[in-house]
C-alpha cells in the first residue's frame, strides 16, 4: 500500500489540501475560498468556522478525487497565514469571535499607546519584532476587552488563543491537542524568542491570561492523532510552520547564509543565521526559522511591500498589458530602461528606509520613452528593492549571500529573475515544485514519521526548474543601482 504525506496550507484567501508523494511529487490538490470579512474600515475578519469548513472539505475533496484512503497518510503537516487570532471556548470549541486577519489594523491605537509607555525596547529585545498591530499579541487584548464577557471566561481557565495552525489541530483532534510551533509562537509579540517561553512581562504589559495559550513544540514532531470520527483514521500530525518559514524550510535553505524571497504581491525574505539570532539595526524581523531535533534556527525577515502588485497596477490602473504575462514580453522589446525608474511606493517605503510618507513616482522620463521601458522599469523595482532588503541583511548579519531561492507567481517571469541575478551578481534558483510552502510543512511532517530520513534526503528530491546566472559586469551593475537610489531618495517624504 502506497503512503503519502497530506500537506494543509490554510492561507489568508483560501484553504488548500496537498498531497506528496515520497519524490516530493504532487499527486493531487483541493482548494477553496472563505469569505473575506470587512465590518469596518481597516478591520478584516474570517469565520473560524469556515476556515475549518473549507479546510476539512479540502481534506476529503483530495482523498476522494486521488482515491486515498486516510491510512495511506503517513503524517499530516500544516503550514498557514500567520499572526491571524483565534479564541474559542475550552469545552464547546466556540469561537467567541471571528479571527482578526494579520492585515487587520484595528489595534493601532494599542500599538501607540505600548510606545508612548517606551516598552519598544523591551518587545524587540525579547520577541525580534517591532511593535505593530500586525501581530498577534494587540489582537488577543482587543478581543478581550472589547468582547462581552470575553476577559472574565479567560481568566476562568475558560477559552484558548491560537493562531490557525493551533485551531485546525484542536479541531482535528476534536479538542484533545493544543499546541502551536515555535515559529507561530515567534509571530505574537508575546513569545521571547531566546528564552524559548510566554514571556510574563510582555503578558501582564498586555494583559493575557496565561491559561489562553497553546503549548510551543518543535517544528518537527508528533503534537497528536486525528480523530477518526473527523479524519477517518488516527494519522499522526508532526509537522507546523508558518507559511514564510514553510517555504524557507521546503525551499531547503538549511545552511546560514541561505536566503528564499516569495515573490507575490509583496515580497517576504528570509535569510538563515543559523543558531545565532540576529538583532536588526535596519528595521528587519528577528524571527524563529524552525524548531528541529532539539535546536532551534533563527532567521532575519524582511518584506516588500510592492512587487506583484505594481505588475497588477500595469495591467488595471494604466492598462499597458493585458495579463502579467505580458510583462516579460514588453520588457524585452528594449535593449534597457532607457534610464527610467519606477519606485512603486504606493503605500510608503518598508525595509531598510521605513518612510510611511514616501510615495511612487516614475523619473528619466524622455521624448524617446516608451510603454516597453515604464513596463521594465516596474519589472527592475522588484529586483532593485529585493537588492535593498537583501543588503540590509548582509550588513545585519555580517553573512555574503551564498544564492537567492525564488518562489510565488512573480517568480515565473524569466526577465525578472534573470535581472534579479544580474543586479544581485549571485545566482537565483527557481524550484521544479514551486508549491514550496506546502512541500515545507510535509518535509516537516514527514521528517518526524520517518517517511523521509533526514534533510540529507530532502536535498535529492529539491530540483531546480532554472538557475539564472548573473552575467552583468559589476561597473554597470553599479551604475543601474546607484540610478536606482537617487529615485528612492527623491520620493522620500513626499506626503509630509
Amino acid at each position: 500500500m502506497n503512503k503519502y504525506i497530506l500537506s494543509i496550507d490554510q492561507g489568508t484567501t483560501s484553504s488548500r489540501a496537498i498531497i506528496f508523494d515520497h519524490e516530493g511529487n504532487i499527486v493531487n490538490s483541493s482548494q477553496r475560498e472563505f469569505s473575506q470579512l470587512y465590518p469596518k474600515p481597516g478591520w478584516v475578519e474570517h469565520n473560524p468556522d469556515e476556515i475549518w469548513g473549507t479546510t476539512i472539505g479540502v481534506i476529503a475533496n483530495v482523498l476522494g478525487v486521488s482515491n486515498i484512503q486516510p491510512e495511506q497518510i503517513s503524517a499530516i503537516g500544516i503550514t498557514n497565514q500567520r499572526e491571524t487570532t483565534i479564541i474559542w471556548d475550552a469545552k464547546t470549541g466556540e469561537p467567541v469571535y471571528n479571527a482578526i486577519v494579520w492585515q487587520d489594523r484595528r489595534t493601532s491605537s494599542i500599538c501607540d499607546g505600548l510606545r508612548e509607555k517606551g516598552y519598544e525596547e523591551l518587545i524587540r529585545n525579547k520577541t525580534g519584532l517591532l511593535i505593530d498591530a500586525y501581530f498577534s499579541g494587540t489582537k488577543i487584548k482587543w478581543i478581550l476587552d472589547n468582547v462581552e464577557g470575553v476577559r472574565k471566561r479567560a481568566e476562568n481557565g475558560e477559552l484558548r488563543f491560537g493562531t490557525v495552525d493551533s485551531w485546525i489541530i484542536w479541531k482535528l483532534t476534536r479538542g484533545k491537542v493544543h499546541v502551536t510551533d515555535y515559529t507561530n509562537a515567534s509571530r505574537t509579540m508575546i513569545y521571547n524568542i531566546f528564552d524559548l517561553k510566554w514571556d510574563d512581562d510582555l503578558l501582564n504589559m498586555l494583559d493575557i491570561p496565561r491559561s489562553l495559550l497553546p503549548v510551543v513544540k518543535e517544528s518537527s514532531e508528533i503534537y497528536g492523532y486525528t480523530d477518526s470520527s473527523v479524519f477517518g483514521a488516527n494519522v499522526p500530525i508532526s509537522g507546523i510552520a508558518g507559511d514564510q518559514q514553510a517555504a524557507t524550510f521546503g525551499q531547503l535553505c538549511f545552511e546560514k547564509g541561505m536566503a528564499k524571497n516569495t515573490y507575490g504581491t509583496g515580497c517576504f525574505m528570509l535569510l538563515n543565521t543559523s543558531e545565532v539570532p540576529v538583532k536588526s539595526k535596519s528595521g528587519l524581523l528577528t524571527t524563529i526559522a524552525w524548531g528541529l531535533n532539539g535546536k532551534v534556527e533563527y532567521a532575519l525577515e524582511g518584506s516588500v511591500f510592492v512587487a506583484g502588485a505594481a505588475i497588477q497596477w500595469l495591467r488595471d490602473q494604466l492598462r499597458l498589458i493585458d495579463t502579467s504575462a505580458d510583462s516579460e514580453y514588453f520588457a524585452t522589446k528594449v535593449e534597457d530602461n532607457g534610464g527610467v525608474y519606477f519606485v512603486p511606493a504606493f503605500t510608503g517605503l518598508g525595509a531598510p528606509y521605513w518612510d510611511m510618507y514616501a510615495r511612487g513616482a516614475i523619473f528619466g522620463l524622455t521624448r524617446g520613452s516608451r510603454k516597453e521601458h515604464i513596463i521594465r522599469a516596474t519589472l527592475e523595482s522588484i529586483a532593485y528593492s529585493t537588492k535593498d532588503v537583501l543588503e540590509a541583511m548582509e550588513k545585519d548579519s555580517g553573512l555574503s549571500l551564498k544564492k537567492l531561492r525564488a518562489d510565488g507567481g512573480a517568480s515565473e517571469n524569466n526577465f525578472l529573475m534573470q535581472f534579479q541575478a544580474d543586479i544581485l551578481g549571485i545566482e537565483v534558483e527557481r524550484p521544479l515544485i514551486v508549491e514550496t510552502t506546502a512541500l515545507g510543512a510535509a518535509f516537516l511532517a514527514g521528517l518526524a514519521v520517518g517517511y523521509w530520513k533526514d534533510r540529507e534526503e530532502l536535498k535529492k528530491i529539491w530540483r531546480c526548474e532554472k538557475c539564472f546566472q548573473p552575467n552583468m559586469i559589476e561597473e554597470d551593475r553599479e551604475k543601474l543601482y546607484a540610478g536606482w537610489k537617487k529615485s528612492v531618495d527623491r520620493v522620500k517624504n513626499w506626503e509630509k
